[in-house]
């Protein structure tokens, strides 16, 4: 596997948490492709470890949603159905425009100005699309971590780590970047001006227009 020893050597505490800290790097990084089979014994050889401490990492990820444990056939990394996709959509968007209506409301001016800059760094992500993910990743996070709710910061951080598993993600569609953006923007507005209903608007409309991009896709 290209680039999986390029990490330091395990050490022996908490082995089985390395391990799948090392095979969430390779899933999230698509190293491992969503359907792909989990060779546990090539995986082993390549770490000079035994089934034990992997099979222990893998019902780490299985509980996250990462690995799918399929009866006499060993694990796979899991796929998104359409049905996964939509649902995914229905929950962060339900989460996430209340997130954003409670900011309005709650948060300092200075958390506001922040959320700004952040999506300033969004406009200048253009067009590279990975600069612009991960712009878009911390842009969200952001709003989530002002809102202070954990329960929804851990739901919504579990959703979104199972939606880049997603093969058709909605801003893999041509021009959906650009109109993401422009989505941003309205939203920002919203924000700085403390207008909570219009933001919950805002932000549920734009995980719709996702959800509807990522289907033009299927």
């Amino acid at each position: 596997m290209p680039g999986y020893l390029d990490h330091a050597p395990l050490a022996a505490s908490a082995l089985y948490e390395q391990v799948a800290d090392r095979l969430r790097q390779q899933i999230l990084a698509r190293e491992l492709e969503p359907g792909s089979w989990i060779d546990e014994l090539k995986l082993c050889a390549e770490l000079g470890i035994s089934r034990t401490p992997m099979r222990e990492a893998l019902k780490v990820l299985a509980s996250e949603g990462l690995v799918t444990m399929k009866l006499r056939r060993g694990a796979y990394v899991t796929e998104m159905s359409e049905r996964d996709v939509r649902e995914a959509y229905q929950l962060l968007s339900l989460l996430e425009s209340d997130a954003a209506a409670e900011i309005c409301v709650r948060a300092t001016d200075a958390e506001l100005n922040e959320l700004g800059e952040l999506h300033r760094a969004l406009e200048e992500a253009l067009p590279d699309r990975d600069a612009f993910f991960a712009a878009n990743e911390r842009f969200h996070l952001r709003v989530l971590e002002i809102d202070g709710n954990r329960w929804r910061l851990q739901i919504v951080g579990d959703l979104r780590r199972l939606m880049k598993l997603n093969r058709h993600h909605s801003l893999f569609r041509e021009g959906r970047l650009a109109e993401s953006l422009e989505e941003h923007r309205a939203i920002v507005q919203a924000l700085l001006a403390r207008d909570a209903q219009a933001c919950r608007q805002l932000v549920t409309a734009h995980f719709c227009n996702g959800l509807s991009a990522t289907q033009t896709a299927l």
